[in-house]
């Protein structure tokens, strides 16, 4: 069975939350109850139908033809299936996922997979501030699962990362890894001021270095680790790019020395 596409008919007026619109919440559901299902954020209400054309499948793979940095909360909770957006979206994209895979053809806004427990969540473009770091008043950050940003992600990237891997194939900003509690950030490009800021462990690689490093960090020396080798094997299937550059020596330096210190930054030898 093919898979049900949602067209946009034009950009929206008004912020929109696509947190129903996942294969999970639209299982069994008829045409006419998809198209009813309300996105509000505001007062003014908003349904399925208003914004999209709909041509019914299998609710299990979703795709949506048009995006909106307006898109907020897409694929939030999803559980399995698969969803793909052609297109840009807004904050919180793949919230809280357990499984299945989220596709966004464009960028995505900030908080992106932010408790994200499970699945995989693949931006094609750029990544805003906070990708898998928590909201205001949440203890952790991102849980479990895969994010892979073939471009570049903003500041705080995994801020108290808890579980799970973020692959960022660009550039990502000030504050990288902050205050990571487990899990792993892989960087290919450069990475801004101070990353691993108050990390307590986790793994944090910085393929072309930062731009300022904190003092608090101790260098163990260059090594050729057979654990690198590993997590290149595991990265493979989701990034050639990131593997390929795993597969060389690196500098080792440990910290964060200011909190428990048992964090790691891998660092270019020279």
């Amino acid at each position: 069975m093919s898979a049900l596409v949602l067209t946009l008919r034009q950009a929206p007026a008004q912020r929109l939350d696509f947190a129903p619109l996942t294969p999970n919440q639209l299982a069994g559901k008829s045409e006419a109850e998809i198209a009813a299902v309300p996105l509000n954020i505001t007062r003014e209400r908003m349904r399925v139908g208003d914004l999209f054309k709909l041509r019914m499948g299998d609710p299990g793979e979703i795709v949506i033809e048009g995006g909106s940095d307006r898109f907020d909360c897409v694929g939030c909770a999803m559980a399995g299936g698969a969803l793909r957006i052609d297109g840009d979206v807004g904050a919180q994209a793949g919230r809280l996922m357990t499984g299945g895979k989220l596709t966004i053809a464009g960028n995505a806004g900030p908080w992106a997979a932010s408790g994200m427990k499970g699945g995989t969540l693949e931006v094609a473009g750029n990544a805003g501030e906070r990708l898998g770091g928590p909201l205001a008043g949440e203890m952790a950050g991102m849980r479990g699962g895969v994010v892979v940003v073939h471009g570049d992600a903003g500041a705080r990237a995994a801020d108290r990362l808890r579980r799970g891997t973020i692959i960022v194939e660009g550039k990502v900003g000030s504050h990288a890894g902050s205050r990571m509690i487990a899990g792993t950030l892989l960087v290919g490009g450069r990475a801004g001021p101070l990353p691993g800021y108050l990390m307590a462990r986790g793994t944090l690689v910085c393929g072309h270095g930062c731009d300022a490093l904190s003092p608090t960090f101790a260098d163990c020396g260059v090594h050729d680790l057979v654990a690198m080798t590993l997590l290149a094997d595991f990265v493979e299937p989701y990034s050639t790019t990131i593997a390929r550059l795993l597969r060389h020596s690196w500098r080792r330096l440990l910290g964060d020395m200011a909190v428990i210190g048992k964090g790691e930054i891998f660092y270019p030898p020279v």
